[in-house]
């Protein structure tokens, strides 16, 4: 499977999010977690990756079988709101 730039990017950028799971790297681009695991050892720099995989390995959040929750998503309190592609004031 040939991945454009953009689409490395993304699964570089979900990798490092806490709550995506791989099941969703998997839905989206078709890509096992080992595969995630290879491009992300490909793409960035050792030292970087040492430090990605300290972080998910074992993380209940990226894997949706060891969640503590079935569905939703999180949402911090803080996080603003976005309506009509502008951010909502509070």
């Amino acid at each position: 499977m040939e991945l454009t730039e953009i689409e490395i990017d993304r699964i570089i950028e979900m990798a490092w999010e806490d709550r995506t799971t791989f099941d969703a790297i998997k839905f989206q681009f078709g890509l096992k977690e080992q595969e995630v695991i290879t491009l992300m050892r490909q793409e960035m720099k050792p030292s970087s990756f040492k430090m990605w995989r300290a972080r998910v390995q074992g993380r209940a959040t990226k894997h949706s079988k060891k969640r503590n929750f079935e569905e939703g998503r999180f949402k911090c309190s803080r996080q603003k709101s976005i309506s009509n592609n502008s951010i909502s004031k509070r």
